[in-house]
């Protein structure tokens, strides 16, 4: 079982509903508006006057099969809104209840 983190800039909010829904991906968590600023380039996303994009977060939950189809399909979308913003990891799950 793998944790996938998304966050990623509000705009693309339909794209990534759309992975959830084509991977069949049900176990997840959203977080509508979070704040951040990319580790690279790109403009903050803090929700104010001066940086008022916003972000949003979701962690999922699937199968080791499933999550590298997943993360290659996120990739191909970070490629094509590269300047929109979007991160994404995954994590082993150890243990769930």
């Amino acid at each position: 079982m793998k944790a996938i983190f998304i966050s990623y800039n509000m705009t693309l909010t339909e794209r990534i509903q759309w992975l959830l829904d084509h991977y069949t991906v049900r176990g997840f968590t959203l977080f509508p508006l979070t704040h951040g600023r990319g580790s690279f380039d790109g403009e903050p996303h803090m929700g104010t006057h001066t940086w008022p994009a916003m972000n949003s977060t979701i962690i999922a939950m699937m199968d080791d099969d499933k999550a590298e189809k997943f993360m290659n399909a996120l990739r191909t979308l970070d490629k094509e809104t590269h300047m929109q913003g979007m991160r994404a990891f995954m994590w082993d799950i150890t243990e769930q209840l």
